[in-house]
C-alpha cells in the first residue's frame, strides 16, 4: 500500500481501521483455491456433477424428509440432497474439520414463534449426518482426529477441478 495516502482511501482525511482490514480480510478469503467462484454457482454445478456421477448414496426418505424442525414442508427441490452435499463440501473445503453441529447451525434457519421474535434453529442433525456420511462413502471426505469431518485428497482434487472449470468460463 505504498503511495497511498489517507486522502486516497477517505476524501474526509479520516483512516478508517476497521473497515479496511475488513476490506484487506475478504480479498485474501480463500474461496476454492483462491478463484474467486461465487459460491451458488460452485455449489450448483457440483451439485449436478454429484447427480451426474451417479455415486452418491441417497436414502429413501428424503423426498419426505423435513430439513429442520422449523420447517412446515419437506423441500421443493427433488435434488435438494445434492444441493446439500455440495454445499457441506464446500464448506468443509474452507474450513478444516466440521462437524454435525457446525453443519446444523450453518444450515438452520428462522423459526417462527406466531406473534413472539424468531429466534434462530439447528437443521436437522439426522440430513446432515446423512450427507457427511455418503459423501465419505465416495471419497470426498474422511474422519478427521479432533473430531468431524475434513476433505480428502481426492475431494480437493474434485473440487478444484469444479472451480477451474467455472473460472474458466467466467474468463470467456
Amino acid at each position: 500500500m505504498a503511495g497511498i495516502t489517507v486522502k486516497d482511501v477517505n476524501p474526509h482525511g479520516k483512516f478508517i481501521l476497521f473497515p479496511l482490514t475488513i476490506f484487506l480480510f475478504l480479498l485474501e478469503l480463500n474461496d476454492l483455491g483462491k478463484s474467486g467462484i461465487q459460491a451458488e454457482a460452485f455449489i450448483k454445478a457440483y451439485a449436478a456433477y454429484l447427480k451426474r456421477t451417479g455415486k452418491l448414496e441417497v436414502p429413501k426418505w428424503v423426498d419426505i424428509v423435513k430439513t429442520g424442525t422449523y420447517k412446515e414442508l419437506a423441500p421443493y427441490d427433488p435434488d435438494w440432497y445434492f444441493v446439500r452435499a455440495a454445499s457441506v463440501a464446500r464448506h468443509i473445503y474452507i474450513r478444516k474439520a466440521v462437524g454435525v453441529g457446525a453443519l446444523n447451525k450453518v444450515h438452520g434457519g428462522r423459526v417462527n414463534r406466531g406473534m413472539r421474535p424468531s429466534h434462530h434453529a439447528d437443521a436437522s442433525g439426522s440430513v446432515n449426518r446423512k450427507v457427511l456420511q455418503s459423501l465419505e462413502k465416495i471419497g470426498v471426505l474422511q474422519k478427521d482426529k479432533k473430531g468431524g469431518r475434513k476433505i480428502t485428497q481426492d475431494g480437493k482434487r474434485d473440487l478444484d477441478r469444479i472451480a477451474m472449470t467455472l473460472a474458466a468460463d467466467d474468463e470467456e
